[in-house]
């Protein structure tokens, strides 16, 4: 699960996929506009210097790693992430150069928290090289898990309970069946563990061979805690043997009794290759123009979004998230990972397959991060975009004439998708010809599992979903960091709901209801919930920029149907994931607030948005920054089992009085009658 992939650097490119759940062969036709497609226009054009956001290339992450070694040599010092610094907004905003600064964390032979530098590549020197305190550290590396599952599967004490479960384990053999998962320990950290040091609970599984589902097989009731500062267990915790659950969990292919022949090949092509156009890492398509980059917490980023040069969002990104589990078992009470910042989910990246993961023409992007030891890992499409049909955009039938005009919705996707542990998390930013912006979370993957008995089974925290396999319902919470920029002014935030007007006089049926807003002009009046019943949503207003109906332009954001964080109040859950708890947060534009539960996570306490917001800051006709939580709770079923179908949740961004009316009037019509 661990694995440090090492890759090939490529040039991004476009591919085509033609047939559905296959990498599907190029068409010869389109093989004929392939030279057309990949001109020097798609090249990665870091000569340019135009894009402040371009992402970091594979020389520049070698050359930052030798700066840093020259400044630093502590030899044991080992990285967790690497990413572009972002220049300060005012310097972009400004229009004025930025130096390109790397920024890398990592541990070295100090036990505090490990440290934070930034290295200059303008001026080949190291800025600043900052320690993190104990309380505060760095992401969790793949050494450091790699060094934790080593100490739990070397570990006599946890190796003679796995004996008494009967798995065999004196061999190496035998221990390549065991997968163990490293969870952190921050929220819970056992008395046994010296304050202050980093930590893991490893938990673990049996499989068959390489290819089996491991999850199908969980080792109940032993959970080894390693000392990750020190490089020791410090506890190895066994609550009793219970049976491993007595069927496979395998879900590929090859392990099918039958496939389906019924289901047709599906071909989507673009004879005149695609509407957009890439220049390195930014794109413009249908008035839209935009930058792409991957950062090492915050995932998939939208940088600069523009629609008919006019400005929408200064940046777009995931901020943070947790999965908090419900259960009372003690496999699974302690767990909430934040998985965005303990352990660097930018980091761990698919490399997108062509027909499987994206379907059509596809432009793929790549990113560079570095390894451990300091090395370069390139991952080949990790970004990927194309156009897809959206069904109608708008029609109308006239009676009348008995005359139909109808035209096409179309939108463009761009997306990454990320594997944490056993789950799977795609981002998808949809953007319409209509001016709409949607974001879209696709979950799948591996559910958390338990193996269970009749005496020990609770089926209202954790339901069974095969025999003798059981998952804990738990939630996935993510919040969004929204840096508006609308029309390239000070902006402010609204709330608008719908209100039923009492009988009266004037409302003597009881039908009639309004639209009413409020402007939210501070932080605490701007932690706000949603309310499906009253259709509440939120809308960021340019008060300076009119339409032509003399009405400032807006955006509004549609939310999901979502539930908050669940966690009581006063518990460790929800105070390192009390961004979980409001819906809607909003602040004024501050350099370093960026996270959502603090920059830095791992055995932290709790931080980001309460901090941010304990001064109340006026947020009135401002540098506005609107974070977004979405949640979905997760109720396992058995359709969930093996591997599980994907679950959605989201928002939309849609715009309200930007344009003066309808702006997909002008899209060419294939239908007219």
């Amino acid at each position: 699960m661990w694995t440090l992939l090492s890759r090939k650097t490529h040039q991004r490119r476009f591919a085509v996929a033609t047939k559905s759940g296959h990498a599907g062969d190029v068409l010869t036709k389109e093989a004929k506009l392939e030279a057309r497609r990949t001109t020097p226009r798609h090249q990665n054009r870091r000569d340019r210097m135009s894009n402040p956001f371009e992402p970091l290339s594979a020389a520049e992450i070698q050359e930052a790693v030798a700066i840093f070694r020259q400044a630093h040599s502590d030899e044991r010092a080992v990285f967790c992430s690497s990413g572009l610094e972002e220049p300060a907004k005012t310097e972009v905003k400004a229009g004025r150069a930025a130096d390109r600064v790397v920024r890398f964390l990592g541990t070295d032979s100090e036990s505090d928290g490990g440290f934070e530098v930034l290295v200059n590549l303008s001026k080949k020197q190291v800025d600043r090289l900052d320690r993190l305190p104990n309380e505060a550290q760095a992401p969790y590396g793949y050494l450091d898990l790699g060094v934790a599952i080593q100490l739990t599967k070397n570990h006599p004490e946890w190796l003679a309970a796995v004996k008494a479960r009967g798995i065999p384990c004196d061999t190496d053999e035998d221990l390549k069946h065991i997968q163990i998962d490293p969870w952190p320990a921050g929220g819970y950290p056992v008395v046994e563990l010296p304050k202050g040091h980093r930590a893991v609970r490893c938990i673990a599984f049996v499989r068959e061979d390489a290819t089996d589902n491991g999850y199908a097989r969980p080792i109940h009731g032993l959970i080894c805690h390693v000392d990750v500062t020190d490089q020791q267990v410090v506890l190895v915790e066994d609550s009793g043997v219970i049976p491993m659950p007595p069927h496979s969990g395998r879900f590929d292919s090859a392990h099918q009794q039958s496939t389906r022949t019924d289901l047709k090949d599906l071909e989507i092509v673009q004879p005149e290759g695609p509407s957009f156009e890439v220049d390195g890492y930014r794109v413009k398509w249908q008035g839209y123009e935009f930058s792409v980059s991957m950062h090492p917490v915050h995932g998939l980023v939208l940088h600069q979004l523009s629609l008919q040069d006019r400005p929408l969002l200064y940046r777009a990104a995931l901020s943070e998230m947790i999965v908090p589990y419900g259960d009372s078992d003690n496999m699974h009470s302690w767990k909430h990972v934040l998985d965005a910042s303990e352990y660097n989910m930018g980091m761990l990246v698919n490399s997108l397959k062509l027909g499987c993961d994206c379907l059509g023409e596809i432009f793929y992007f790549d990113v560079h991060q570095v390894t451990w030891e300091g090395k370069v890992k390139s991952v080949e499409n990790a970004i990927c975009m194309h156009e897809e049909d959206y069904g109608i955009q708008w029609k109308h039938y006239d009676s009348e004439s008995q005359t139909s005009e109808v035209r096409r919705s179309r939108r463009l996707v761009i997306s990454s998708i990320f594997t944490i542990g056993n789950y799977d998390y795609g981002f998808y930013w949809y953007l319409y010809l209509d001016g709409t912006i949607q974001m879209e979370i696709k979950l799948t993957g591996i559910v958390g599992v338990s193996a269970v008995t009749a005496e020990s089974h609770n089926p209202s925290q954790s339901p069974l979903i095969a025999e003798g396999l059981a998952s804990p319902v738990h939630q996935h919470v993510f919040c969004f960091r929204l840096d508006w920029d609308l029309d390239g002014g000070a902006n402010s935030l609204y709330e608008s709901q719908i209100e039923v007007l009492p009988v009266s006089d004037s409302n003597p049926d009881g039908t009639q209801f309004q639209s009413v807003s409020r402007h939210l002009t501070g932080e605490t009046s701007a932690k706000r919930n949603i309310a499906p019943e009253q259709s509440r949503h939120w809308k960021v207003v340019n008060p300076t920029s009119l339409n032509g109906l003399g009405n400032p332009v807006s955006y509004k954001l549609l939310p999901a149907g979502s539930p908050s964080l669940l966690a009581a109040d006063n518990s460790a859950v929800a105070r390192r994931g009390a961004f979980g708890k409001h819906h809607i947060w909003a602040t004024p534009y501050t350099e370093g607030e960026f996270s959502a539960a603090g920059a830095h996570t791992v055995m932290h306490d709790g931080g980001g948005l309460p901090e941010y917001t304990k001064n109340d800051r006026d947020i009135a006709e401002c540098d506005l920054v609107m974070w977004h939580t979405v949640a979905l709770t997760h109720v396992p079923r058995p359709e969930d089992w093996p591997v599980m179908p994907v679950e959605y949740t989201g928002f939309h961004l849609i715009p309200v009085g930007f344009f003066d009316r309808n702006p997909t009037l002008d899209l060419p019509s294939k239908c007219h009658s």
